[in-house]
C-alpha cells in the first residue's frame, strides 16, 4: 500500500492509450514525440503505435542520427531538433491588425487560439526549461496573455530519462535526469509497462479515469535502476560555481576570438534551446496598404540585424554575437530571472553545424590559468 499512499501506480501500453484518449475527450490536443523527416520531433499524434517505438537517437556535437534500438522501447531516446516552447511561445503570432475605414484607421487585437495541450514525453530538462520560460512570459511586470491562456490549461506527462546522451549535462545544471516537480504525470518506462507518478490533482482525476494497478515493489525497484543508470550516464559537465561572475570578468579574453573564429553565426543554437525567448516584430502591408498586420516573430541574437538601431548594428561581429548569447544564457539571465538560461539538455552542442561545445567553451573562458 506505500506505493498507493504515494501515488506510484503501473500500466501497459493498453493503459496509456486510454489516457490518451481520456485527455482528447476532455478537448486536449495531444502532442508528442514521433519520426519524421529522420528525427525524433514533437507533433499531434492519437495512438501509441505513432510513438518512436524501438528508436533511440545518437547526439554528439555537430551530430544527430536515430537508429533501431535492440528493444520495443516507446521513449528510449532523448531529445531531439524541437522543444515544446513552440507550442506555447509561437514561432510565428499575430498581434495587431489594422484596417483602413472611411472614418480612419481601425486598431484590433486578435482572439487567442485558444488551444488546450497535453504534453506527451516531457523530459526534466524540458520542465526546467518550461520553468524558466514562465519566468519570462509570466512572472514579470507584463505577462504575455497567449502564453499563460496555454500554460494556464496545459496538461504535462513527463518521461524520466532511463539513458543520457553524450551531449546531456542537465546533472550539472541541476534539473534532471529525474524529474522531480512541473508535472501532471510522470512516467517511467519499465521492462513490460511503464512506473506512473501523479504530480496533480488533475493528473490523479486523469488516474481515476484509466485501468491501473498500484506498482510492486520489484517493479519501483527497476524504475529507480533505470533513472540511475540515466544518470550514472552523463559525463559531459559544466561548471556552474561563480559561473556568472568568471564569465562576465573575462569579457575581453582572447577565447571569444577563437569561438567566432569557428562560429557560423547560423542561428541553429538558439532556434532548438527550449528557453530561448528573443523575438522581432514586424509590420506586414497588403498591396493596397488597406490593411496592416503586426506580427511577432522568432528571433536571434546571433543575427546582425536583431541589435540594429539608427547608425547600424550594436554587434556587428560574430566574436561580440557569441559573446552577448552565452553571457546572457549563463549570466546576466541570472540577473533578469534568478536562474539560468540553460537546463543542460544539450540541444546546442548536437545541432551546431561545427560541433562547438558550449561546457568546452565555458571551460576554457574559465581556466583558472586565464586572465
Amino acid at each position: 500500500m506505500a506505493n498507493e499512499a504515494n501515488n506510484l501506480w503501473w500500466i501497459d501500453r493498453n493503459g496509456l492509450q486510454q489516457l490518451l484518449e481520456h485527455l482528447a475527450a476532455l478537448g486536449h490536443d495531444i502532442v508528442g514525440p514521433r519520426i519524421d523527416q529522420g528525427a525524433i520531433v514533437y507533433d499531434s499524434i492519437h495512438h501509441v503505435d505513432e510513438l518512436p517505438r524501438g528508436w533511440t537517437d545518437d547526439s554528439q556535437p555537430g551530430v544527430y542520427r536515430i537508429h533501431p534500438r535492440n528493444d520495443n522501447e516507446h521513449f528510449g531516446f532523448n531529445v531531439g531538433p524541437h522543444s515544446w516552447k513552440k507550442y506555447l511561445f509561437p514561432p510565428l503570432t499575430e498581434v495587431m491588425r489594422s484596417r483602413r475605414t472611411p472614418d480612419g484607421w481601425s486598431m484590433e487585437s486578435p482572439e487567442p487560439e485558444n488551444r488546450r495541450y497535453a504534453f506527451l514525453g516531457v523530459r526534466a530538462c524540458e520542465l526546467a526549461a518550461i520553468a524558466v520560460q514562465d519566468r519570462v512570459f509570466l512572472n514579470g511586470q507584463v505577462q504575455d496573455p497567449l502564453y499563460q491562456l496555454r500554460r494556464s490549461q496545459l496538461f504535462i506527462i513527463a518521461v524520466h530519462c532511463t539513458q543520457a546522451a553524450a551531449t546531456c549535462f542537465c546533472t550539472s545544471m541541476g534539473t534532471g535526469p529525474e524529474c522531480s516537480s512541473g508535472f501532471d504525470l510522470a512516467l517511467t518506462e519499465i521492462e513490460d509497462g511503464f512506473l506512473m507518478q501523479v504530480g496533480s490533482e488533475a493528473g490523479r482525476k486523469a488516474v481515476d479515469a484509466i485501468a491501473k494497478r498500484i506498482a510492486v515493489p520489484e517493479e519501483s525497484q527497476s524504475g529507480v535502476q533505470r533513472r540511475q543508470r540515466a544518470a550514472d550516464q552523463i559525463t559531459r559537465r559544466l561548471d556552474t560555481e561563480g559561473i556568472r561572475d568568471r564569465l562576465l570578468d573575462r569579457l575581453d579574453h582572447p577565447h571569444w576570438d577563437d569561438v567566432a573564429s569557428r562560429c557560423l553565426s547560423c542561428a541553429n543554437c538558439t532556434l532548438v534551446c527550449p528557453t530561448c525567448f528573443c523575438h522581432s516584430v514586424d509590420e506586414v502591408h497588403h498591396l493596397t496598404d488597406d490593411e496592416i498586420v503586426r506580427n511577432r516573430r522568432w528571433d536571434s541574437c546571433f543575427n546582425v540585424d536583431f541589435s540594429h538601431v539608427a547608425g547600424g548594428s550594436v554587434r556587428d561581429t560574430t566574436r561580440a554575437r557569441y559573446r552577448q548569447w552565452l553571457t546572457h544564457k549563463l549570466a546576466t539571465w541570472i540577473d533578469q530571472f534568478g536562474t539560468s538560461g540553460c537546463v543542460g539538455c544539450g540541444r546546442c552542442i548536437a545541432w551546431c553545424p561545427v560541433g562547438i561545445d558550449l561546457t568546452q567553451e565555458v571551460a576554457k573562458l574559465c581556466a583558472e590559468n586565464t586572465p
